[in-house]
């Protein structure tokens, strides 16, 4: 007797009307992420919604939105095309959407217009993991990471290039138009007005373009050189008026006023508006130190300036898989859970003026400073520990880098008697038994949490372009960290029933 197998036919209508319930399992994480969806507050998203004109189609539930978006981050899913083929070929996003399907334009206007909301939930989330218990601001780990910018490292040209290319191009352009000029006049000559031809004015357009887009880089930057500058400038001028103050020599005191007033006086001709640099930056003390413009005493950039023309906010960053066009995404995490804390993400490189910012945005998101924060030789700076200790929070940062089989590494050169003291002070603190068990603790709570951004969930590239978009993708990358660590907490605290 043969065996029977399973009723199967892909033509069986549905004898009762099917039901989303059926189609997963209780334990799933789409449900997961519905649940802990529909504990934040949207209001503002759905404020921004019904602003909007109400003729037209029909926008999607602001909470089925958000909660695609963080069901797709957490399952490495970030691509607004790979989402909506997603809503039809995955179970799982098919029960979270409601078995719809938003086009991909929409996923992605949607992620467009709301990431400034981004942030707000971000805390929100962070919020929630503190009310389960899972924050207690006891010990905070910071660290970076060079996350992959939406650009390639081969569209960056630098200064001294681009004013060659501008010259090129510009000759080029001269060129063609005189030969489009001497064939126009021998085309009318011969067969009275007429066309021209279309090869010779596409080549042309695609100079023109071309030389344009140089020219407004070079300009970018010859800008960004002038305000560093000035900035530079009125940096000099405090210190000589303060040195001014302090001098008990008359003569002394008007030559350092003199200078400053002349220090002054080019600022003002060099940046008259001393309102931030071009591009963005600045501001809040919570925001992340940025790249500072490379400029020259003449206030021009120099040769080796560079600009990318895709995303002109990226930097070419050096990594482990060597240069790339990245940012740096900072996170402060706490130990004992791997919640994150306070993010960010910044055009500068080096890690050592963003200790300070994120301990800042720990305590405005959660109202209180950390106790203890940990960091690694990269976030040194003498000024460090007195001033995240004005914050409430004591700090421990290698003085240098530890490399199996040789000797540390120092992360800078002690220029002055205060910065060699600080640096000493610092190493005897942490030689200490509590900071050196404190310290312990920091490589294996803050750098899992990269591992498990990057390659346990496959985030490795932003998807937008400008320190702004870039910043509002990270903040829902780590709200999807922190509702995943919240979702498993709660799970531990109330596990599913063993299957019969």
């Amino acid at each position: 007797m043969s065996k029977r197998y399973h009723p199967w036919s892909q033509d069986q209508s549905y004898l009762l009307p099917p039901s989303l319930r059926d189609w997963l399992p209780e334990e799933h994480l789409a449900w997961a992420v519905l649940d802990a969806v529909g504990e934040l507050d949207l209001s503002r998203i759905e404020a921004a919604i019904q602003e909007r004109d109400a003729r037209g189609q029909r926008p999607y539930h602001p909470q089925m939105m958000v909660a695609l978006l963080i069901y797709g981050y957490s399952t490495g899913v970030y691509s607004s095309r790979r989402l909506e083929r997603a809503c039809y070929e995955d179970v799982g996003f098919r029960v979270l959407t409601g078995n719809t399907q938003p086009h991909f334009t929409t996923i992605n206007e949607f992620r467009r217009v709301h990431r400034a909301q981004f942030a707000e939930l971000f805390v929100q989330g962070l919020q929630l993991c503190g009310a389960a218990g899972m924050v207690n601001l006891g010990h905070i780990a910071v660290d970076g990471s060079k996350v992959a910018a939406n650009a390639s490292k081969h569209k960056a040209m630098s200064y001294e290039r681009m004013k060659r290319e501008e010259e090129r191009l510009r000759q080029e352009v001269e060129r063609l138009l005189e030969q489009a000029e001497a064939r126009d006049a021998a085309e009318d000559e011969a067969y009275g007005e007429g066309e021209r031809g279309e090869e010779l004015p596409e080549e042309l357009r695609r100079r023109e373009s071309r030389l344009a887009r140089i020219r407004e880089a070079k300009r970018a930057l010859e800008e960004q050189a002038k305000h560093q500058r000035a900035t530079q400038l009125r940096e000099q001028a405090e210190a000589n008026e303060r040195k001014a103050r302090e001098h008990p020599d008359e003569t002394v005191r008007r030559r350092l006023e003199t200078r400053a007033a002349n220090q002054r006086r080019q600022a003002e001709q060099l940046d008259p508006s001393d309102d931030g640099p071009p591009d963005g930056g600045g501001g809040a003390a919570t925001q992340l130190v940025r790249r500072p413009a490379p400029t020259t005493p003449e206030a021009t950039p120099p040769s080796s300036a560079q600009r990318n023309f895709t995303d002109p906010d990226s930097s070419i960053m050096n990594t482990h898989h060597g240069f790339v066009q990245a940012y740096n995404a900072q996170i402060g995490v706490d130990v004992d859970s791997q919640v994150i804390l306070a993010n960010g993400v910044t055009d500068q490189p080096p890690d050592a003026q963003h200790l300070l910012p994120i301990l800042k945005r720990t305590r405005v998101n959660l109202g209180r400073a950390a106790e203890v924060a940990s960091a690694d030789a990269g976030y040194w700076h003498p000024e460090a520990p007195a001033k995240a200790a004005a914050l409430g929070t004591e700090v421990l940062i290698a003085t240098a880098r530890e490399r199996r089989g040789k000797a540390a590494v120092t992360t800078e050169k002690d220029s002055t008697d205060a910065e060699r003291s600080a640096r000493e002070q610092m190493r005897r603190h942490l030689a200490t038994p509590r900071a050196r068990a404190l310290y312990a603790r920091r490589k294996s709570s803050v750098e899992p949490v990269f591992g498990q951004i990057k390659e346990a969930r496959g985030f490795r590239r932003f998807s937008f372009r400008g320190l702004g978009a870039v910043d509002a993708e990270w903040n829902l990358v780590c709200l999807c960290h922190n509702l995943l660590k919240l979702i498993r907490h709660r799970g531990e605290e109330n596990p599913q029933p063993a299957l019969a």
